[in-house]
C-alpha cells in the first residue's frame, strides 16, 4: 500500500487498528506521524519500576523473575501472578483465566529470564503496585513484530515508547508507524520549513526527521530529529504571530496624541490631583504608551507587572489621553466582581473628573467625563443608561465584562481597548471589542501574572511587551507561611492570628477551591467567576488523587469559622461566583467597610480586588493551586501601609512538587522568579491555556523554558519569511501548516497558561 498524510486511517489500516488508533485521537496518517514517542528505551537497559505512579498508563521494559499459576480462592477460575524486575525494584503482573488451561499460553511464554515490554495502567493492591492483564510482547518472539527486520530493530535499536491506551499498546503503534513509513516518500511529506531556513539551521528534511524520530538507529539520531520537529513547531507558531503583527502594522488607526503642554485636559488635571508620585517604571511605560497612542497605526501592547505595581494608574492615564483626544476607552474585565472593582477604583482615582454632567463634576467645561459600568446582570434601566452613555460618547470610559461584546453595545468613537487579565479571554473576544471602533482602536492588554520572556514570545507574540517591576513606595511587604493541615496547634494559631488582625481594625480573606462540600472536584467551579487555574486536581499534578482528603469548600468553612471561639463576635462573610450580583456587591462592600471583616471566598477575589485594609489571607488546599495563582491571591493583602500575612494551609509531603511550590512561595515575593519556577513545574499545555479548554495543545515537543534559544531563532527566521511574503504565497506549505495547526486552536494558543 501507499499512504498520503491526509489519508484517513480507515483506508490505510484494517477497521480494528483504525478504531484503536482513533482512541488516541488519531484520524489521519498525518496524525499518526505526529504521535511522537514519549521516550526511548534502550534494549539493553530495563525501566525504572520505582518511578511508576499509580493511575499512570505505562509501557515498561522488564525481565520476568518468577511466575506462578494457582486456582482462585473464592470463585472459579485460575490466577497467574508474574513478578517482573528492573534489577532493583519489582512489579506484579496479574492475569485471570476461566481455568488453568486458559492461561497456558501466558505460562509458556512468561518464564523466568524472559525480557519484554509490558503495558497497562498501574494499580494498587494491598499496598503494592501492579498491572492487571497487561499487554506484552517479548524479545525474541515474533508476536506483533512480524519480520526479521522488525525483530532486529526491536532487539538492537532504541525502542520508541508511545503514549498508548487500552487496546492499542505502544508496540502496536510502533508497528502501524512502520507500515506507514515504509510507504511514504519525501515528496509525500509536505515540509512547512522552507529549505533555505532548514539549511541555515542545519536541519534534516521533514520526512527524514520523521523516520529518525520513529525508527532511530541511535538515540543521538532520535534527539536530532526531535530538535528538528521542535524548531518546526516554534517556526510555524512564530510565523503565525509574525503575520498578525504585520497585519496590525498595516491597519489604520486614529492618532490620539497628548494635549500640548500647558493646555488644560483630563490627563493634566488627573496628574496634578494624584496624592502620590508615579514610580520611574510607571512614567517610563506611560511615555512608551503615549507615543504609540499618538501614532496612526494601532498600538498592540502587553503591560505586565508585579502584583500591586500600579498597572491601573498607567492604564487610566492612557485612557485619559484618548478621551482628551476626543475618543473613548473600554476596559474589559473577566468577572463582574472585577469589573465593578475597576469602575469604583477609576471613579475614586478621578474624583470630580468622573462626574461629568452632575453637580459634582469639575467646574471647567470639558474637564470631566463619565465612567460607565456595563455587565450582564444590570437591570433594564441601568443597562439602558450605560448603553446610551457609551453610544453618545457621554461616557469617555466604559468598564464591563463580556457584556461589552454584545452587538447592542455601540461607541461614539472607540479609541482604546484595555483588556485586563488577558488569559481569561481569547483573541477573538478582544478583536470583537476592537471591531466596535470606526477604525482599529489601540489595544492595551494587562496581566498581573508576570510572564517569562519565552512565554511572552510564544503566547503573546503578536504584542509588544512592557513590564512594571517596581512596587509603589509605602507598601510594607507580605510574609508567607506554610501551615500543615490537620495540625490542631497550627490550626488554632491560624485563627487566633486572624483574630489579631481583625482586632487591629484590619481584614482577612479565607480562600477555598470550591463552593459546595458535596460537589465533584473537577466541577467545583461551575461559573466563569470561579474557574481557578488549578493543576489537575484529580490527576497526577495533585500528588495523591483519590487518596487525599476532599477539598475544603466555601459553604462548609463559613459555618466552621462562625462557630470557632477565636472568631466569636466577628461577622464572617461569604463570596462566590454563583451568588446573585447584588449579593456579591453587598458582600464586598461589607468586607471593605469592616462590617464583615472576615470573607470566605473562592478565587473570585484573585485579581483586581483592592481592599487596602486587608492584611491576612488563609488559603486552604494551597498545594492544589499553581504558583502564579497563589502569587495573585497573595497580592490581595498588604496593599496598604500595614504588612500582609499569607498562610498556605496544605497537607503536601516534603519532597513532592507540591511542597516545592509552597516552599518557593514562602521564600520570595518576586513574581518574575515565581513565574519561571511555575513554568518549569507545569506542563506545556497548561502554559498555553489548553488545560482550561480540555483540548491538547498542538505543541508536542517544544518547551518554552528549555527551548528559549530555539524560539528566538525560529522567531527571527519567521519574521524574515513573512517580510518576504506577507501572505505566504511563496511558502504554501507553511501557510497550510498554520491553517491546519493553529486556526482551530488559535484562541487557546494566544491565551495565557
Amino acid at each position: 500500500m501507499t499512504a498520503r498524510v491526509d489519508e484517513r486511517l480507515e483506508r490505510a489500516f484494517d477497521k480494528r487498528t483504525a478504531t484503536a488508533l482513533g482512541k488516541l485521537g488519531l484520524e489521519t496518517v498525518g496524525d499518526l506521524l505526529g504521535h511522537y514517542p514519549r521516550r526511548y528505551a534502550d534494549p539493553g537497559a530495563l525501566s525504572d519500576i520505582a518511578a511508576l505512579e499509580v493511575g499512570e498508563h505505562v509501557t515498561i521494559l522488564a525481565r520476568v523473575e518468577q511466575a506462578t499459576v494457582r486456582p482462585m480462592r473464592n470463585r472459579k477460575g485460575a490466577l497467574m501472578e508474574v513478578v517482573v524486575t528492573d534489577g532493583k525494584s519489582r512489579l506484579s503482573l496479574t492475569f485471570f483465566g476461566k481455568h488453568r488451561g486458559s492461561l497456558y499460553n501466558h505460562e509458556k511464554r512468561l518464564v523466568p529470564g524472559a525480557k519484554g515490554l509490558f503495558t497497562g495502567t498501574v494499580g494498587l493492591y494491598r499496598g503494592s503496585r501492579q498491572l492487571t492483564h497487561p499487554d506484552f510482547t517479548l524479545m525474541g518472539e515474533e508476536s506483533d513484530l512480524d519480520s526479521d527486520e522488525a525483530l532486529l530493530e526491536h532487539a538492537t535499536k532504541p525502542i520508541p515508547i508511545y503514549p498508548a491506551a487500552a487496546g492499542i499498546p505502544s508496540w502496536k503503534i510502533q508497528g502501524a508507524l512502520r507500515v506507514v513509513l515504509d510507504t511514504l516518500t519525501d515528496d509525500d511529506v509536505p515540509d512547512p520549513v522552507p529549505s533555505d531556513v532548514g539549511q541555515r539551521q542545519g536541519l534534516p528534511g521533514r520526512a527524514a526527521a520523521l523516520r529518525s524520530l520513529h525508527r532511530p538507529a541511535t538515540l543521538d539520531e532520535a534527539y536530532k530529529a526531535r530538535h528538528r520537529m521542535r524548531f518546526e513547531e516554534a517556526f510555524v507558531l512564530q510565523a503565525a504571530l509574525a503575520q498578525r503583527r504585520a497585519r496590525t502594522a498595516a491597519e489604520d488607526a486614529t492618532a490620539r496624541p497628548p494635549l500640548p503642554a500647558g493646555k488644560p485636559g483630563l490627563l493634566a488635571d488627573f496628574d496634578a490631583s494624584l496624592p502620590f508620585v508615579l514610580t520611574d517604571g510607571q512614567r517610563e511605560v506611560g511615555d512608551e504608551i503615549a507615543a504609540e497612542l499618538a501614532s496612526p497605526r494601532p498600538m498592540h501592547r502587553l503591560l505586565q507587572g508585579e502584583v500591586g505595581s500600579g498597572k491601573t494608574v498607567v492604564a487610566l492615564r492612557a485612557m485619559l489621553q484618548v478621551v482628551d483626544a476626543g475618543g473613548q476607552a473600554a476596559l474589559l474585565a473577566p468577572t463582574e466582581v472585577l469589573a465593578a472593582q475597576h469602575a469604583r477604583t477609576l471613579r475614586a482615582l478621578l474624583g470630580p473628573l468622573a462626574d461629568a454632567g452632575t453637580l459634582f463634576g469639575a467646574e471647567r467645561t470639558g474637564a470631566s467625563t463619565r465612567v460607565a459600568l456595563l455587565t450582564g446582570s444590570l437591570g433594564a434601566k441601568a443597562r439602558k443608561e450605560a448603553l446610551l452613555q457609551a453610544a453618545s460618547g457621554e461616557a469617555g470610559i466604559v468598564v464591563g465584562t463580556h457584556a461589552l461584546l454584545s452587538e447592542h453595545v455601540q461607541f461614539a468613537d472607540l479609541g482604546l481597548v484595555v483588556v485586563d487579565e488577558q488569559h481569561r479571554f481569547g483573541v477573538e473576544q478582544r478583536d470583537a471589542l476592537r471591531a466596535k471602533g470606526r477604525v482599529s482602536p489601540h489595544l492595551l492588554v494587562m496581566t498581573a501574572t508576570p510572564i517569562p520572556r519565552t512565554v511572552a514570545m510564544t503566547v503573546f507574540g503578536d504584542l509588544e511587551t512592557s513590564s512594571l517591576t517596581e512596587v509603589p513606595a509605602g507598601r510594607a511587604g507580605i510574609t508567607t507561611v506554610a501551615v500543615p493541615a490537620g495540625n490542631i496547634r497550627w490550626t488554632d494559631r491560624t485563627w487566633a492570628r486572624v483574630r489579631e488582625e481583625v482586632d487591629a481594625g484590619r481584614r482577612a480573606y479565607v480562600v477555598c477551591a470550591r463552593i459546595h462540600p458535596d460537589e465533584e472536584t473537577k466541577t467545583a467551579a461551575k461559573d466563569f467567576d470561579d474557574v481557578p487555574e488549578f493543576l489537575d486536581l484529580a490527576g497526577p499534578g495533585a500528588e495523591g488523587g483519590a487518596d487525599r482528603p476532599p477539598l475544603r469548600a466555601v459553604l462548609e468553612v463559613v459555618e466552621e469559622l462562625r462557630s470557632r471561639p477565636e472568631l466569636a463576635g466577628i461577622e464572617v462573610g461569604v463570596l462566590h461566583g454563583q451568588m446573585p450580583p447584588d449579593q456579591k456587591e453587598s458582600a464586598m462592600a461589607r468586607f471593605a467597610s469592616g462590617e464583615a471583616p472576615v470573607l470566605v471566598s473562592t478565587t473570585v477575589v484573585e485579581v483586581g480586588v483592592d481592599v487596602p485594609e486587608a492584611t491576612a489571607m488563609v488559603i486552604f488546599d494551597a498545594d492544589r493551586f499553581g504558583i502564579s495563582q497563589l502569587h495573585q491571591l497573595r497580592g490581595r493583602v498588604g496593599r496598604g501601609t500595614d504588612p500582609g500575612l499569607c498562610l498556605l494551609v496544605s497537607d503536601a509531603e516534603p519532597g513532592t512538587p507540591a511542597f516545592a511550590r509552597l516552599e518557593a512561595m514562602t521564600q520570595t515575593t518576586d513574581g518574575f522568579k515565581l513565574a519561571n519556577l511555575d513554568l518549569e513545574l507545569r506542563s506545556e499545555g497548561d502554559v498555553l491555556g489548553a488545560a482550561q479548554s480540555g483540548r491538547a495543545s498542538s505543541l508536542r515537543l517544544l518547551r518554552v523554558v528549555k527551548d528559549a534559544g530555539l524560539i528566538e531563532e525560529a522567531r527571527s527566521a519567521a519574521v524574515d519569511v513573512v517580510r518576504a511574503s506577507p501572505d505566504l504565497t511563496e511558502f504554501p506549505e507553511l501557510a497550510k501548516a498554520i491553517r491546519a495547526q493553529l486556526d482551530e486552536d488559535q484562541e487557546e494558543f494566544l491565551e495565557r497558561a
